[in-house]
């Protein structure tokens, strides 16, 4: 079961030709990634009290048609991979009223400490709420 966040297209989100810039895409999928969080009982805070900080590994994107102004998009999320340390985020933004897929990605984030930087476990809690996901 994919998590689902909408997202809807503002001026700011486009290029001069009145597309979505690319990389605001990453963006889109970087708040539906906050959100599932959120939606799981740990926001930005929670995670920096327990000195866990989620750091982007890599990102793979393709983009196969373009989103425009005041397009209303769904982000869904789903856990494609989980290691101790590391999860693999199968992210699609697709037009919420033709339901075409516009942008797909796979990002890797690892969760490390906030004082070291080094890879840690993710909070008990949290990787029980993300194998509710499945």
């Amino acid at each position: 079961m994919a998590f689902e966040w909408p997202v809807r297209v503002y001026i700011e989100d486009t290029d001069f030709g009145g597309i979505v810039y690319y990389v605001n895409y990453l963006k889109f999928m970087e708040r539906a990634r906050t959100e599932m969080l959120r939606h799981l009982g740990y926001s930005q805070q929670r995670l920096a009290a327990d000195h866990c900080l989620f750091v982007v590994h890599s990102v793979e994107s393709r983009y196969l048609k373009p989103a425009k102004l005041d397009d209303e998009l769904i982000v869904r999320t789903a856990i494609e991979e989980r290691g101790a340390a590391s999860l693999l985020f199968a992210q699609t933004v697709v037009d919420s009223l033709s339901g075409q897929v516009l942008c797909e990605g796979l990002i890797r984030v690892a969760c490390v400490n906030s004082t070291t930087f080094k890879p840690r476990r993710w909070p008990r809690e949290l990787a029980a709420g993300m194998m509710q996901l499945d």
